[in-house]
């Protein structure tokens, strides 16, 4: 573990706070930068600033000082003119995430490393779990829970960490090597950061570089040839996912290994073809890290989902009203429609990442009756599926619950998954989440004052 003397922290919010928490009570001088000045960072900088940090909001241009190493929060580009200034030939200051930072100082602790486009904080959660089902001290962290930079200062002596890794911070790592690796799904996603779906696929497989022979790469059967490939990791790899040819599969609500069943799912919110994919490689990374499979089982079925995602809010009148607001991109919410049983009217739009909507239309026409759309996305998405579903420019998500929660019938449901980033209309997809189960409960009250009239 090697020590700093002088560190630039570059972005602060929750990773970058944690990171200069960390470093100053090792004894290093420390230095954080952030471009913008909010309230919220100006009371992040004061109580750094406690702790003896130098705090600059609203920064242009990094500090000339000599600093010895430069940590970066997730939101900072690599191609961020910051990085590239530390990196330069006149500089030459090493640049590592704030992930691999809070690994360094991991002590005796393991660690299990998630990543994927989808699934990644249900994941970790569910594998936190099962490990603690067996007994052990596991903390999930990374961007599920608090950075590891804070849960290896404040919880020290953990048996396992379970980290949500981000190619945000893949972007930046040099040494980080997880125990256990897994690769949930790859999907188009963040394309506006990355450029190229090739980039963002060299990122993920960045998880698995550093591995060695007694660590274990858990990746989806149909992307581990060319992860293995690309990565040049030399642990041992575990195939996933739906094929016979899996060594973990998962088939109608069992998990199978060797084609012998090694987890019963059923009557879980993982029976399904969606979260099932997620269940295989849950299953084959526990008992790569010695714990029986039914650990697992017993969380799975103890199991509270996360807010925002597939949550459902309540049942006005036979309609089910359901919360993904975290789907956002194409991908989730098309795993969001496979999820719901039934007929559903979708609510849909925002801040658009993707171009191809097209993928989408026969899943649109099998199970969708109306798309009630909202945001900047609504003239492209009406555009590229008015021809196979009714679309209705809505506005704004008041607008849009009330029209599909009067359009609805008996047995059918409301589903919010925009597949689009919340920031036209949101500060994030929780406060969008949020403003959801507002509206939906002020129908269910309004819903039980006209019942009460009536009778």
């Amino acid at each position: 573990m090697k020590k700093f003397k002088q560190a630039l922290v570059c972005g602060l919010g929750g990773s970058g706070s944690a990171a200069v928490s960390l470093l100053r009570a090792e004894g290093c001088a420390v230095t954080a930068i952030d471009r913008a000045d909010t309230p919220d960072l100006r009371r992040q900088s004061d109580e750094l600033r406690q702790q003896g940090a130098t705090v600059l909001l609203g920064a242009v241009a990094v500090p000339e000082s000599p600093f010895d190493i430069c940590v970066v929060s997730p939101g900072v580009p690599d191609s961020s003119p910051w990085i590239v200034s530390m990196r330069s030939r006149g500089r030459g200051v090493p640049v590592m995430s704030e992930l691999e930072l809070g690994w360094s100082r991991r002590g005796r602790s393991r660690v299990v490393a998630i990543t994927g486009s989808n699934g990644k904080s249900t994941a970790v959660k569910w594998f936190a779990e099962s490990l603690q089902a067996a007994g052990l001290k596991a903390l999930p962290c990374g961007n599920y829970g608090p950075a590891i930079s804070k849960v290896v200062m404040e919880s020290p002596g953990a048996d396992w960490l379970v980290v949500e890794a981000s190619t945000f911070q893949m972007e930046t790592i040099i040494g980080f090597r997880p125990d256990v690796g897994i690769l949930l799904n790859i999907f188009p996603n963040h394309l506006d950061r990355h450029a190229t779906l090739k980039r963002y696929t060299e990122l993920k497989a960045r998880l698995f570089s550093n591995t060695l022979e007694d660590d274990t790469c858990v990746v989806l059967e149909p992307l581990l040839a060319e992860i293995r490939a690309l990565s040049g990791g030399r642990g041992r790899w575990i195939s996933f996912g739906s094929s016979v040819t899996s060594e973990y599969r998962y088939e109608a609500g069992h998990v199978l290994h060797d084609h012998r069943m090694v987890a019963d799912l059923a009557g879980t919110r993982f029976a399904n073809e969606v979260l099932g994919l997620a269940g295989a490689a849950v299953v084959a990374g526990i008992e790569a890290c010695g714990v029986a499979a039914d650990c697992a089982v017993r969380s799975a079925r103890a199991f509270i989902p996360l807010p925002h995602r597939m949550e459902l809010i309540r049942e006005i009148g036979s309609v089910k009203y359901v919360n993904d607001s975290k789907a956002t991109n194409l991908t989730a919410m098309a795993a969001a429609l496979r999820m719901t049983p039934g007929k559903t009217r979708l609510i849909a739009g925002g801040l658009v990442k993707e171009k191809d909507f097209n993928f989408m239309k026969e899943l649109l026409a099998q199970r969708v009756l109306g798309v009630y759309l909202i945001g900047k996305a609504t003239e492209e998405m009406a555009l590229a599926w008015s021809d196979v579903v009714s679309c209705f420019p809505c506005g704004d998500l008041e607008t849009a619950v009330r029209k599909a929660g009067h359009d609805a019938r008996a047995g059918e449901t409301v589903l919010l998954s925009p597949a689009c980033a919340s920031f036209d209309q949101y500060r994030n997809f929780e406060e969008r989440g949020q403003h959801f189960v507002r509206v939906v409960q002020n129908l269910a009250e309004e819903a039980s004052q006209w019942k009460r009239k009536t009778i």
